[in-house]
């Protein structure tokens, strides 16, 4: 069966884009340049803000997110992967506007988180503060009894800070260890698993381990995509 074309909506930020492209890339164990996937990228950082939009009922950026959709599908994508946590919200606008496949981040990190920490109950979600007001992975993960716990305000505002700092002024001791510092605050109260949940904090915290897994949805969907491009995987 003929490999599916990888479509890329980019641009929410464009390090997590190019982080994203990156994983496809290693995930698929290439033997030559011709065992690769066609990837088709669409970074644009040109749509509104889904921060603004979410908290400050500023312009969706749905019409965008469709548009450069649609530019993905023209150009040959066969399925489209959004490289971004908080755009998800947008998801099923989008997606139900499109005449094409999406994969969702959220559902396929959390499935993996499953597989990797079996009968877990507590789980911590470092994401924008956006992310967290919609309860992004909250929905996801009650579907299964898992808890996600609610930080204390000024916990959940340094990971808010710490993710638009990386965007503004890249990977700096500050904010490596004010992710740090977050992440063992969830693992002090009772998470069994870390999901960074916002594609800026893979980054943040490449090369750091602590005692519970770290969940990449970034990785994860990299690997889902391969594997669905290779017909390997159904939806």
């Amino acid at each position: 069966m003929k490999e599916k074309v990888v479509g890329i909506l980019g641009g929410m930020g464009p390090e997590a884009t190019i982080d994203l492209f990156a994983k496809i890339v290693e995930e698929t164990h290439a033997k030559c340049d011709e065992d690769h996937l066609r990837i088709i990228v669409d970074n644009n950082p040109k749509m509104p803000s889904r921060q603004d939009a979410i908290m400050k009922g500023t312009e969706s950026p749905v019409a965008a997110m469709v548009a450069t959709a649609e530019n993905l599908k023209k150009a040959g994508a066969d399925f489209i992967i959004i490289g971004a946590n908080t755009a998800h919200y947008f998801y099923d606008e989008v997606a139900s506007q499109v005449d094409i496949p999406f994969l969702h981040i959220i559902d396929e990190a959390v499935k993996e988180m499953m597989r990797q920490v079996p009968g877990i109950k507590k789980v911590g979600v470092m994401a924008t503060n956006a992310a967290v007001k919609i309860k992004l992975y909250d929905k996801c993960c009650a579907k299964f009894g898992i808890e996600v716990i609610a930080a204390k305000e000024e916990v959940q505002n340094k990971v808010h800070d710490t993710i638009f700092d990386f965007k503004y002024n890249g990977v700096t001791e500050k904010n490596v260890k004010d992710a740090a510092d977050c992440a063992e605050y969830f693992i002090e109260n009772g998470a069994e698993a870390l999901i960074m949940g916002c594609t800026e904090i893979p980054i943040i915290l490449k090369g750091k381990s602590f005692t519970v897994p770290l969940i990449d949805p970034n990785d994860i969907i990299g690997k889902v995509a391969v594997a669905y491009a290779k017909n390997k995987y159904e939806l």
